[in-house]
């Protein structure tokens, strides 16, 4: 069997779906690996060493007609013909807003396995695309809040006086979320989260972090571990209750989402305007509608002193090691593809990976999502 790998640095995503090391763990499987020329080359990983690791190189269309197809992107509508028939091809493709793409991708026969729809379940975590990439990302919001405040986040005591730390609130405690509890608590600051799942608590706690509690009524959490959505009422009483506490911060991150739903509205224009000058608030959701009123994707919203960032693709600010997590993910799902004897691919509609993930087989689109 034999996997291609294509670069997407041209539509502005550094991300790639393999790397060197990786390259070696697919040939001690038996699979060969054939790599878009200079795919790594902007970070740092020469042809040489995907050669070395056993990876042949060759020109994008040489690529594209591979058998089996990862990327990180789905592929544009004019690309779609370049790929072979039969091909199984893997990337981030999301069933609720790109539903055209898909039966486009089915129409040329193409078998589109979805990063996003791996099952949230302890067996799929090795293949949990979203969460590895959603962790790196709560890092570097973060990283980013904390480079554009005018303020330094740990407690320092120098003999000009005492600094106090920065105040850090943290809204929707998933992967993202924690993750950004964590990295904002190690650079020192106070920092509060909030969750409509109060069986998160403990997870915050251990982080060494203050969890709000807000009584909004009955909540709680689908079977694949994500946020129910809130009822418009319970949307006011959490705005009402937040209000006080984002009025105190110095650094807010949004991280609330609903899968397959636009993005619950958190932040309004009145909350935004009870807060202090200076306060920097990073919404994670923007790409999905965003959770703070105003913010814009990939711009810099200044709303009378505070400073909202909408900056999306957040891992692909962090490109080699996204792109690390990304391939080991990918990696154990060719795993799962493959038959444990002929070590040829079989996508059996019996494994609750396949069932789950593949979106196209054989012409037709096997998931109609509405979001």
């Amino acid at each position: 069997m034999k996997i291609g790998f294509v670069s997407e640095r041209d539509t502005g995503e550094p991300r790639i779906a393999v790397v060197p090391p990786v390259v070696e763990r697919y040939r001690k499987a038996g699979i060969e690996v054939v790599v878009e020329r200079g795919i790594g080359c902007h970070l740092g990983m020469s042809d040489d060493a995907f050669t070395a690791a056993g990876a042949e190189t060759a020109d994008r269309r040489t690529v594209l007609s591979a058998p089996v197809l990862a990327r990180l992107r789905a592929p544009e509508d004019e690309e779609v013909p370049a790929i072979p028939a039969g091909t199984l091809h893997i990337s981030f493709l999301d069933p609720f807003t790109e539903a055209g793409r898909i039966e486009r991708m089915a129409a040329r026969g193409l078998a589109a396995a979805s990063m996003q729809m791996i099952p949230r379940s302890t067996y799929a975590q090795k293949m949990d695309a979203l969460s590895s990439q959603a962790n790196l990302g709560g890092y570097v919001a973060v990283i980013l809040g904390a480079a554009r405040s005018g303020r330094i986040m740990p407690m320092m005591t120098t003999p000009a006086g005492t600094i106090k730390p920065m105040t850090v609130l943290v809204v929707g405690v998933g992967v993202a979320g924690l993750q950004a509890i964590a990295t904002a608590r190690r650079l020192g600051a106070r920092v509060s989260a909030f969750d409509t799942r109060p069986v998160v608590e403990e997870q915050v706690k251990s982080l060494g972090a203050k969890f709000v509690k807000i009584d909004i009524g009955e909540t709680g959490q689908t079977q694949d571990g994500y946020a129910r959505e809130l009822t418009p009422e319970q949307l006011r009483m959490q705005r009402d209750g937040m209000a006080k506490i984002c009025a105190q911060s110095d650094l807010i991150i949004t991280t609330a989402q609903v899968f397959g739903r636009p993005a619950p509205r958190i932040l309004t224009a009145e909350m935004l305007a009870a807060m202090r000058p200076g306060t920097i608030v990073v919404d994670m959701a923007v790409e999905s509608g965003g959770n703070v009123e105003g913010s814009r994707k990939d711009e810099e919203v200044d709303e009378k002193g505070v400073i909202i960032l909408g900056h999306t693709n957040l891992p692909g600010r962090v490109p080699v090691d996204a792109s690390t997590m990304y391939a080991m993910n990918v990696f154990h799902l060719v795993q799962e593809f493959l038959d444990e004897k002929t070590r040829e691919l079989r996508l059996d509609a019996g494994n609750k990976i396949t069932e789950a993930c593949l979106l196209t087989r054989s012409g037709a689109v096997l998931k109609k999502l509405s979001s």
